[in-house]
């Protein structure tokens, strides 16, 4: 990328005070040997498994019996077992801490303002835990929640996972199918939802589809309303099976926290994958994988602490929702937001940072381009001093939105974009305190993950692209799929491509910094005269131009050939015209190279994404070759589909 210095780069002081440099510190005592920079500190992390996870379930202060083993099958994936004679439980984790103090500070939009100290919270999930017992839920129960990212979300999860039954959840504005599409596999005991939501300063009613969904869903024995817009009694009133939930709570008094310790691999979560060719997966997680994996990574990559102001931009269905909440085991207050990150406009989440003295602001790669394509600057309207980290996922972030963030929002911050997915409930790149951040690129591998880049023949290539493969077992792989007995569905998702190697569908380099540049998902790389592109490259060109607010590329099959097709959402006024369409062209031929330019560009007016806010390349590629897609209820506005579907211009 032609960079000669870094965007920034941590002081002295920084990297002296940083968990980091306090956990290499006791590495290079347990190993007995010199570990003076993050490059040795990994190596010895992937050499050393049993060593290093046992030193991070010490220095995070896991709660639990770690038992006398630390892995055994440990050359085997799947199959590799971490902690097998451990007992913990995760709730018991997450709610170590007392007081007054803030936990959880939720804003829905405009409309709603909660606080929850630790002592409430705790109040909170012993009530829960004694009416989900009172239903009967036991270990290994499901209890599904269609719910909002707010903080009787939280406490519900920890009841559930108190007693060692399973979490899973999704957010409100699935449809109907959606919502049965992922938990009529997994068959819950019980079910949560609201009784309606906020959006863009919309009121949102859900009533009528939590009566659809239980209806065919039989293996629910009760439902709980929680109260959002006023009308829960109502709601719940009118559903069978259905209760308000503060009227089921009313007659359980708040008792001591009883928590149920379990193997390291019970199961904690079910996750479901977000993409369009077929009924969702679902990706059953341990509790103690979870744990280890994300107090390792908000611990010591993200510096997170007693005290810190935890917030990602999230739903509940998606994992960075699981991931957030594990901020709570680190002793963080959780910032929560629910509805538009832009009502009334693009200033309301840094509004909600300058209030509550946000420390970790998470949000999406998307996000941050739309802040900067609306021309906003946090940086000249809003008091972001509290703020330590910047942390972007979901999708590449393009360079323009690296130099963005540092030009427009904060100077002196820590930019930590972070990769890895709901597979693992968690990341395999992501950011690294004592290291610069340079232009476009992911800091490192996460300590303990074995993460290279290979190419098609399991070769490892350095300053070319190739598949991000792991190539040792990690704790928090997932435990299994559910209804897959012989596990011959989870072993074609990740190991049919390379053997005894997690192969993550990722399309990835390494940068001559030893950090990483996602090009996007592998299976949506382009293919034109048998080359392999990253569709990443080419939004890296284009979202740079003011005339565009958004694109989508694919491959289409033309000609016994591939040929390159760019849909772009263009801004208010702009005009797809000849000379919009050469300097199109002119950008991505000067900025990635002629083989990624487009063989046709086409305007739209909306571009698909999932209710995660990931582009949904694969189901607009369908689209255009004819062929059906799965799982539309993936999608947030399925309907924008119908916008690629015979387009003429792709016709000849």
């Amino acid at each position: 990328m032609n960079q000669t210095a870094p965007l920034w780069s941590p002081s002295a002081e920084e990297i002296a005070a940083s968990p980091m440099t306090a956990f290499m510190a006791l590495a290079a005592k347990a190993s007995g040997k010199p570990i003076e920079d993050y490059e040795a500190l990994h190596a010895w992390s992937i050499d050393d498994r049993e060593a290093f996870w046992s030193l991070v379930w010490d220095y995070c202060d896991v709660i639990g019996d770690r038992g006398e083993r630390m892995l055994i099958d440990g050359d085997r994936m799947p199959g590799a077992r971490f902690f097998p004679d451990a007992k913990l439980n995760f709730a018991e984790n997450l709610l170590r801490k007392t007081g007054g103090s803030d936990a959880l500070v939720f804003r829905g939009e405009d409309k709603v303002e909660h606080r929850l100290s630790w002592d409430e919270l705790r109040t909170l999930v012993s009530q829960l835990q004694q009416l989900f017992r009172a239903h009967g839920v036991k270990a290994g129960d499901r209890v599904a929640a269609m719910m909002p990212n707010m903080p009787e979300t939280i406490a519900c999860m920890l009841a559930t996972a108190s007693i060692g039954a399973i979490w899973s959840s999704c957010s409100p504005d699935f449809g109907e199918q959606g919502v049965l599409d992922r938990f009529g596999q997994i068959e819950p005991v019980l079910f949560i939802a609201p009784d309606g939501y906020w959006y863009a300063g919309k009121r949102i009613d859900v009533g009528a589809k939590i009566a659809a969904v239980l209806d065919k869903m039989p293996s629910v024995k009760a439902a709980f309303v929680v109260d959002y817009l006023g009308t829960a009694k109502d709601v719940a009133g009118g559903i069978a099976k259905a209760e308000a939930l503060d009227t089921a709570l009313a007659p359980f008094a708040p008792a001591s926290l009883q928590f149920e310790r379990q193997a390291f691999d019970h199961p904690l979560y079910i996750l479901f994958s977000s993409g369009t060719t077929g009924i969702p997966k679902c990706i059953v997680h341990s509790a103690g994988g979870a744990l280890l994996q994300h107090v390792k990574e908000q611990r010591l990559h993200a510096g997170i602490g007693d005290g810190d102001r935890f917030f990602y931009f999230t739903t509940c269905g998606w994992m960075m929702w699981n991931w957030l909440v594990s901020g709570l085991a680190s002793g963080a207050t959780l910032l929560l937001y629910d509805g538009s990150p832009f009502y009334p406009n693009g200033n309301a989440i840094f509004d909600f940072a300058q209030a509550e003295k946000m420390t970790y602001f998470g949000t999406s790669a998307k996000f941050i381009d739309s802040v900067r394509k609306e021309g906003l600057r946090p940086i000249e309207t809003h008091d972001l001093s509290s703020v330590r980290i910047i942390s972007s996922t979901g999708s590449p972030l393009a360079p323009e939105c690296f130099r963005f963030v540092y030009d427009g929002i904060k100077k002196d911050v820590h930019l930590a974009s972070i990769s890895g997915g709901t597979d693992i409930v968690s990341c395999f790149v992501l950011g690294v305190p004592i290291k610069p951040v340079w232009v476009g690129e992911i800091q490192g591998a996460g300590l303990g993950m074995a993460v290279d880049v290979w190419d098609d023949s399991g070769n490892p290539v350095r300053g070319e692209k190739g598949e991000l493969v792991c190539t040792r077992a990690f704790p928090c792989m997932p435990v299994k799929f559910w209804a897959d007995p012989d596990g011959s569905k989870y072993k074609a998702a990740y190991f049919d491509r390379f053997d005894n190697v997690w192969c993550h569908g990722d399309f990835a380099e390494w940068t001559e910094h030893g950090g990483l540049i996602i090009h996007g998902r592998s299976d949506a790389t382009l293919n034109p005269g048998g080359v392999r592109i990253g569709t990443a490259e080419i939004y890296n060109q284009v979202e740079q131009m003011e005339e565009i607010l958004e694109a989508l590329c694919i491959g289409q099959t033309w000609d016994d050939d591939v040929r390159v097709v760019l849909f772009v959402r263009l801004a208010e006024g702009v005009v797809l015209d000849e000379a919009l369409e050469k300097k199109i062209r002119t950008k991505i031929r000067t900025g990635a190279s002629p083989r990624h330019v487009p063989a046709r560009i086409v305007p739209v007016d909306d571009i698909p994404r999932t209710k995660s806010g990931k582009i949904t390349e694969l189901a607009v590629r369908d689209v255009v070759h004819g062929r059906p897609v799965k799982n539309k209820e993936a999608l947030a506005n399925p309907e924008a589909l119908e916008l690629y579907r015979d387009i003429a211009a792709l016709q000849s």
